[in-house]
């Protein structure tokens, strides 16, 4: 990695070690820790309402049960995030408005419903959405099927996109090869690939991608983050930014006292 470039640290589901994952008090303190992204989960509600969380279920994340999407957001609101101090589901605006001014990037995820089936035309709504804030320039769209970012790109050539990559989508894909082939044939598609996958083919993907479109999710803990910031990556994806933060410093100072 050159002295003078640094690895981006972007907090996964606003920083989820810390504080209750897609919440807003979480954002908020993600927000201040001063990183460079943030990363979060984007579903359609019942009434067509963009709302951000993580998985398709209530279950996990939350005292509901049942599809995100048959929930209005205003009854997404209502139902408690776990350990979240009262908070509810929150609406993608609420989201953008604690982000917006901030430059921070803004590490989209385009998700799929409980049956695994994209929502009709959320690409057009995101990337409309975002341009009416004008804050296209600060998002990544992100997503696990091609399909969806090819949507996007066809939408706007300008909107920044990436692909999330682990070992099960690669092998619905056909392999990791003919996976990075598609996606390579994405204009300008960056990806992040889950750290075990990487760890294995760490030089293939760098050959094929170069470095300022490839980045590594999730490392937590300081050895494992130490190791992948020191790297030749664009970004490292982290439920702990805090520590990431710290190793950062670390790698930063070693490279300039060499």
């Amino acid at each position: 990695m050159p002295e003078n470039e640094r690895v981006l640290i972007v907090g996964h589901r606003g920083a989820r070690n810390l504080w209750p994952e897609n919440s807003l008090d979480g954002f908020r303190r993600t927000k201040a820790l001063g990183i460079d992204a943030v990363e979060f989960d984007v579903h359609v509600a019942r009434d067509g309402e963009l709302v951000v969380i993580h998985d398709p279920t209530l279950e996990r994340t939350t005292e509901g049960a049942g599809a995100v999407a048959d929930r209005t957001a205003a009854e997404l609101a209502a139902i408690r995030l776990r350990d979240g101090n009262g908070e509810g589901v929150p609406d993608l605006a609420s989201v953008l408005d604690i982000f917006a001014g901030s430059r921070m990037e803004l590490h989209i995820e385009l998700k799929t419903d409980a049956f695994g089936r994209p929502y009709p035309d959320l690409e057009r709504r995101l990337i409309d959405l975002l341009a009416r804030r004008r804050m296209q320039n600060d998002a990544v769209l992100t997503c696990f099927v091609p399909q969806m970012l090819k949507n996007v790109r066809q939408l706007s050539s300008r909107q920044r996109v990436l692909a999330s990559l682990d070992r099960r989508s690669a092998e619905m894909l056909g392999g990791l090869e003919p996976a990075l082939e598609r996606l390579m044939a994405i204009e300008d598609c960056m990806v992040a690939v889950e750290k075990g996958l990487l760890a294995q083919s760490f030089d293939l993907c760098r050959e094929r991608l170069g470095p300022e479109r490839l980045g590594v999710w999730v490392p937590n803990d300081a050895s494992e983050l130490a190791q992948w910031l020191s790297r030749p990556l664009r970004q490292l994806t982290t439920d702990r930014p805090d520590i990431a933060l710290q190793q950062r410093e670390r790698v930063q100072a070693s490279l300039h006292s060499d």
